[in-house]
């Protein structure tokens, strides 16, 4: 067996993903902190169709979020993320002059991460196995231990194959939003195909772990394993 604190007691490749990545996922509060810039966005615009007002109602938003996590002494990770991600779309709205170009950040974004989810799967070093190795215990001396797992491998592969789903059905339905000039559709649809939508692809996953049985295997030192 691989040597992990927790891969002691877990007696498949499935039930210990679902203890790690259990450990590697964020709560609820980092999903309200991500939406609530573009519901502001949307509101405004919807209300005034006033570009500059609508990115700085965003932007606003996503300052007051930062400063309330500063004030409570918690952790910036996920509003630090919203606040650059705001800027980023604000910046390419006021380039354009076009609201929907707030959005395109994020479909390049969807786009990057399809394309480096396939090639992870291709290359064998399937994106869910970073997140598993993340919430290894013993993550700092040996990050890739799982690697080493073909069994674990294989798992991982399958389980990213969730994601490639996510970034492709996102894509196909924000590109004819962003081409037919559909502002609040695309607002819409960023917020149902940001955290719902992961909750989803993680219940799939979830699914697939509770349906397999693969025997985890011990470490190689050159590994050989086989993604699906």
């Amino acid at each position: 067996m691989t040597a992990n604190v927790d891969a002691q007691t877990a007696q498949t490749v499935e039930e210990l993903i679902r203890h790690r990545l259990s450990t590697a996922l964020g709560g609820w509060r980092g999903s309200l902190e991500t939406a609530l810039p573009t519901i502001a966005f949307i509101a405004v615009w919807s209300w005034r169709e006033d570009l500059k007002q609508a990115v700085w109602s965003a932007l606003a938003v996503a300052v007051v979020l930062a400063v309330a996590r500063i004030v409570q002494r918690s952790s910036l990770q996920h509003v630090l993320g919203a606040v650059f991600a705001t800027a980023i779309a604000a910046f390419f709205a006021m380039r354009s002059g076009k609201a929907e170009d707030a959005f395109l950040p994020g479909m390049l974004l969807s786009g990057g991460y399809l394309i480096g989810t396939l090639v992870s799967i291709l290359v064998r070093w399937p994106v869910v196995g970073f997140l598993v190795g993340a919430g290894d215990p013993k993550a700092a001396e040996d990050p890739f231990a799982w690697r080493r797992d073909a069994g674990m491998v294989r798992v991982c592969a399958r389980l990213t194959w969730v994601l490639v789903a996510l970034y492709v059905v996102r894509l196909a339905i924000q590109i004819p939003l962003y081409l037919g000039g559909q502002v609040a559709a695309l607002g819409a649809a960023k917020i149902v195909l940001g955290w719902p939508l992961w909750i989803g692809g993680v219940a799939v996953m979830g699914w697939l772990l509770m349906r397999g049985n693969t025997p985890q295997q011990p470490d190689r030192e050159q590994p050989e394993a086989q993604a699906d």
